[in-house]
Formats: C-alpha cells, structure tokens, sequence
C-alpha cells in the first residue's frame, strides 16, 4: 500500500470531518430559528451589511452565484429576504434583509458562545485562533 494513500494521512479527511462535523453540531440551534447552515451563512454576510448584490454574497462565502441564487430564493419564499433589482444595473440583484430576517440576528446571537463552549471542551480557544491564519492561507491558495 502506498504511505500517501492511507486515510490517516489525509489532511482533507480531518477537514471535510471537523466541518461536517461542526455543521452538524449547529444542527439543533438552526432548527429552532428554522434555516440551515447555509442560510445562517448568508445571514452572517447580510448582518454585517445588508443590502448586498448576490455576486458580493456569493465572493464573501467563496461559491458560485449559480449555488447562492436557489439559496437566497428559498430564504425569500421564508421570508427572510428580498431581492430587488440593482439601481445602476438592473440586471444585479440586491439582497436586503426583511423585518424577520433581521429579528433571527437577536435569536442566533448567542449560537457562537454555544457551539464554541461544546467545541472548546475538546480543544482550547487558542488553538482554534491560531488555524485561521493557516486555513485563511489554504483558502485562497486553493480558490
């Protein structure tokens, strides 16, 4: 058997796991809110700043619009969202959060110190802080 080939020399197997994984643990919390990690994803973007054109939502979380688009249309259909088209190019579409989107942010504000709080009884909050760098390196090396 080839040494670069066994599962437990694979740096993307740890990857892929840790974010299932993670994903998975938000489970409980975004069932309560009724979105899904993606969505939560979104709404992190549109809570920084609302009113984004779907290519900037897209860029932020490093997908295509193609996999946004059918995204932020069920975020619509909930009511969460609005589209509307761009004042300069009408052929963009504005992302704004509704009344109710923007009621989920008090809802989901304390998410982060749960998950973090689980996820902390197995590794230290230091050590999560110093992989950014180095995830944030892979990222964009590999984007």
């Amino acid at each position: 058997m080839y040494e670069q080939l066994k599962l437990d020399n694979q740096l993307c197997f740890r990857l892929y796991t840790a974010a299932r994984l993670i994903a998975g643990a938000y489970g409980p919390y975004f069932e309560t809110l009724g979105i899904t990690y993606p969505q939560y994803l979104v709404l992190l973007v549109l809570w920084e700043k609302d009113r984004q054109p779907v290519n900037d939502i897209a860029k932020r979380l490093h997908l295509e619009t193609n996999t946004v688009t059918p995204l932020l249309q069920r975020m619509e259909r909930q009511g969460l969202v609005t589209r509307v088209k761009g004042e300069v190019d009408t052929r963009q579409r504005i992302v704004c959060l509704t009344d109710a989107g923007k009621a989920l942010e008090e809802q989901a504000k304390d998410i982060p110190n749960r998950l973090g709080a689980e996820v902390t009884k197995h590794v230290s909050v230091e050590e999560l802080k110093a992989l950014i760098p180095s995830l944030d390196k892979l990222i964009e090396g590999l984007k």
